[in-house]
């Protein structure tokens, strides 16, 4: 046998052993779990499931640390400056590429700082009307915007997920539909239900239940397939073919973490989520599970990173310093 061949050999042996050795010791404490959401909201209602899950899976304390403030910068920040040695996870969401795009610089790199270790949950955005609008369907939304431009109007946040989906309706539609500034969906929602604004986009988690109890008709959603929540409610891409996005959930530990640890979080997070209880309470909040590997979670981060700095780019949206 080739003597550099066998030294390889045995070198990859070795560190299979390390790496077996570290996932079956991991944790040996207590886990931070950052949040860049305040507490209550969906995001943190689903980090806090997923601590208690996996500290009883773990036998080790799972501690939420909401940290809300600039899209998740502050929590990812504080990620990326930890130790690599997952005693600190943190929930990216689909704000992490959107914050990649709009801003020219941030403390930390959106892909090459953080080890993915996979997705959790995924959520639609919703396109809604107040129930009494004279428009019947997305596509006669389109139609009016298109036969006016720059008078139909949308409630959105500045800089969100929401914004640039709103703008990349725009660019492939050939629509100016206006957006609307809002700081928070309480204030949009009476100005949608007072017909001083045409329609609401927001995630399904902020608008299934209006949409249940009747204050809001929901015309499309972002997913690429129908919503099991909301089954007759089709989705943009039937009007707009290739527009299609998820807003979604996942974990991420400082770059440079053993793999053998992201692994285990990865099988960890797989398994919780085929719990029914778990199931239930991620449908309650319109999510659906979405279990991903590390590679594909970095490759959708990328994907989108790219598809909003294009959204940015065509549509001239100021970013952030």
């Amino acid at each position: 046998m080739n003597v550099k061949f066998a030294a390889a050999m045995l070198a990859a042996v070795a560190a299979l052993a390390i790496g077996e050795a570290i996932s079956q010791t991991y944790p040996v404490r207590p886990i931070r779990f950052l949040v860049g959401s305040p507490p209550g909201s969906g995001n943190d209602l689903v980090s806090r499931l997923l601590a208690q899950k996996l500290s009883e899976r773990f036998g080790q304390p799972v501690v939420v640390e909401n940290r809300p403030g600039g899209a998740g910068l502050l929590a990812n920040e504080a990620l990326a400056k930890s130790p690599p040695d997952g005693h600190t996870l943190v929930l990216l969401s689909g704000a992490h590429p959107a914050t990649a795009a709009l801003n020219r610089a941030l403390p930390y790199d959106p892909v090459r700082d953080f080890g993915m270790v996979g997705t959790v949950v995924a959520y639609p955005l919703v396109i809604s009307i107040a129930p009494g609008s004279p428009i019947r369907s997305f596509a006669e939304l389109l139609e009016r915007a298109r036969a006016e431009p720059g008078k139909l109007t949308y409630s959105m946040t500045p800089g969100t997920l929401v914004h640039l989906l709103g703008e990349w309706i725009n660019i492939e539609a050939g629509t100016a539909i206006l957006g609307v500034p809002y700081k928070g969906s309480a204030n949009a929602l009476v100005d949608v239900l007072a017909g001083r604004v045409d329609a609401t986009i927001e995630t399904g988690t902020a608008s299934l239940g209006h949409i249940r109890s009747g204050k809001l008709r929901a015309l499309a959603v972002s997913s690429p397939a129908r919503h099991p929540a909301l089954p007759g409610v089709p989705t943009i891409s039937e009007t707009l073919p290739g527009v299609e996005v998820n807003s979604w959930l996942g974990l991420a530990v400082p770059a440079a973490t053993p793999r053998a640890i992201i692994d285990r979080l990865n099988g960890e997070i797989r398994s919780i989520l085929e719990m029914p209880d778990v199931r239930q309470r991620l449908a309650d909040l319109s999510g659906v599970p979405a279990p991903s590997s590390p590679e594909e979670m970095r490759a959708l981060v990328e994907r989108e990173i790219a598809r909003w700095k294009r959204v940015v780019d065509l549509k001239n949206i100021e970013r952030q310093n």
